[in-house]
């Protein structure tokens, strides 16, 4: 399955849709945001980041990882042997701070020292901490903090991949909105010519003055520049949205034929859907945001380096107890403090405490400013909403006024269109009433653009909260 979608975003990004020439592609909004998901360098190196978390579990696990040494030797002067040995232990952590041990030495020799035992000798024990450590300690807490690090980083990355989604998506629609005036211009310049080729005419013909020529002319050429403008800004929009293009192997997808939008402004459902979107937003709390659970994970990892500091105030008292039995000799466990046994026990007391009481409190404070920067966050996603819900209901609003004056400007330019054929008005006038008519299409197509972005802002927003 995971082959057969990576075969169908090839061919999303290498033949999207073929549009209006033939050495032309076509890509819709849709089409975009699946290639920057899946193969925009930021977007897998968020999905590689959450890998290394994973990997910092495993790694804090093999704290835990049972450890087997051995050890071989001897010592020979003069031809005289004074001592060969032959050594293996298992060592075996376990999640209470308890260590277990087993093994085998072999030793022989013949200066061997008092304390020492010839022959084989098995030995089995245990090492118990009675005071720091037997409720918590680092091995238990370097793995609680890689597993509240790997949430904090799912967290953390969900929100940076959706704010990369965001700024693609709010730059196809800039591309969209640059291509859409493009096309004004285009149209407004054909409009043009074909008004001046009319007007030469009916000047040969002796209806029209020479001056409305110039006029004529003069408005073509103005066109004619801002249709290069747009065209400009059409090309540098093109090359922005080149940035999110990449191919599987991580190599920049180079545009070798025109492309342009597979949608348009006046398609998008948001128009219709943003209200849902309103509704749903409401009933998210802020508690839930990505943003603000990365915050409560690391609050759980200072949380725990205040408890492995807590431990430093208490006396290390550790309790270690071996089991011996020599080989070929028959097993006696019991009493455990009769013989073939060896104990120790070690306290260690800080007579100050300085460094511990420091470590403590540097704990409690890095706790502090996490609360802070947390409550920090939460007015800053509430502030955000806030702004975009406004935004959105503004630019609806702005809408609607332009479209009806755009419809306005319409009605004007056709009645002095009208008046001029009847030799009522003058060529000038048609001219103003027809810039006045192409501002207002560029205002309507800005503010259409302006209120889908604020729109993706919400989405991408809505987004970043957990179910």
């Amino acid at each position: 399955m995971r082959k057969q979608n990576k075969l169908l975003l090839i061919l999303i990004l290498f033949v999207f849709q073929y549009g209006k020439a033939q050495d032309s592609l076509m890509i819709s909004a849709k089409e975009f945001l699946a290639v920057v998901k899946n193969y925009h360098p930021m977007a897998l190196k968020y999905q590689l980041q959450n890998k290394i978390a994973q990997s910092e579990i495993t790694k804090a696990r093999g704290n835990f990882d049972p450890v087997l040494g051995g050890k071989l030797g001897e010592k020979n002067i003069g031809g005289v042997q004074y001592y060969r040995q032959k050594n293996i232990e298992l060592g075996i952590p376990t999640w209470y701070g308890i260590d277990l041990t087993a093994g085998y030495q072999y030793l022989d020799g013949e200066k061997l020292n008092s304390s020492e035992t010839k022959g084989g000798l098995y030995s089995m024990g245990i090492t118990v901490p009675l005071a720091k450590n037997f409720l918590y300690d680092k091995r238990r807490a370097i793995l609680d903090q890689a597993k509240f690090a790997l949430k904090m980083t799912e967290a953390e990355q969900t929100v940076l991949t959706n704010e990369l989604l965001l700024e693609a998506e709010n730059t196809y629609w800039e591309w969209v909105q640059s291509f859409e005036i493009y096309q004004l211009q285009t149209k407004a310049v054909s409009i043009n010519k074909n008004r001046l080729n009319l007007i030469q005419k009916t000047f040969e013909y002796g209806e029209r003055a020479a001056i409305d020529i110039v006029e004529a002319e003069s408005q073509l050429q103005n066109f004619e520049l801002q249709k290069k403008e747009a065209y400009l800004n059409f090309i540098k929009n093109t090359q922005q949205l080149q940035l999110f293009l990449w191919k599987e192997n991580r190599e920049i997808y180079e545009i070798s034929q025109p492309v342009y939008p597979a949608d348009h402004l006046s398609d998008h459902t948001a128009y219709s859907d943003f209200e849902f979107l309103l509704q749903e937003i409401k009933t998210k709390e802020t508690g839930h945001h990505w943003s603000v659970q990365y915050y409560d994970q690391k609050h759980l990892i200072l949380e725990s380096e205040r408890r492995l500091k807590w431990q430093s105030f208490l006396p290390k008292l550790d309790f270690t107890y071996n089991f011996f039995n020599k080989e070929n000799y028959q097993a006696d466990y019991l009493p455990l403090f009769d013989h073939n046994f060896q104990y120790g026990l070690k306290l260690e007391i800080p007579v100050f405490q300085r460094e511990a009481k420091a470590s403590y409190q540097m704990a409690k404070m890095k706790i502090e400013q996490n609360k802070l920067d947390t409550e920090f966050k939460k007015r800053e996603i509430t502030t955000k909403i806030e702004t975009y819900k406004n935004e959105i209901f503004n630019y609806h609003t702005q809408m609607n006024l332009s479209q009806n004056n755009l419809v306005n400007y319409q009605k004007l330019l056709t009645a002095e269109e009208t008046k001029y054929s009847n030799g009522e008005s003058s060529l000038f006038l048609i001219n103003s009433r027809e810039n006045k008519m192409i501002e207002a299409q560029e205002k309507f197509i800005s503010i259409k653009t302006k209120f889908l972005k604020s729109f993706n802002k919400l989405k991408w927003m809505n987004e970043n909260f957990s179910l």
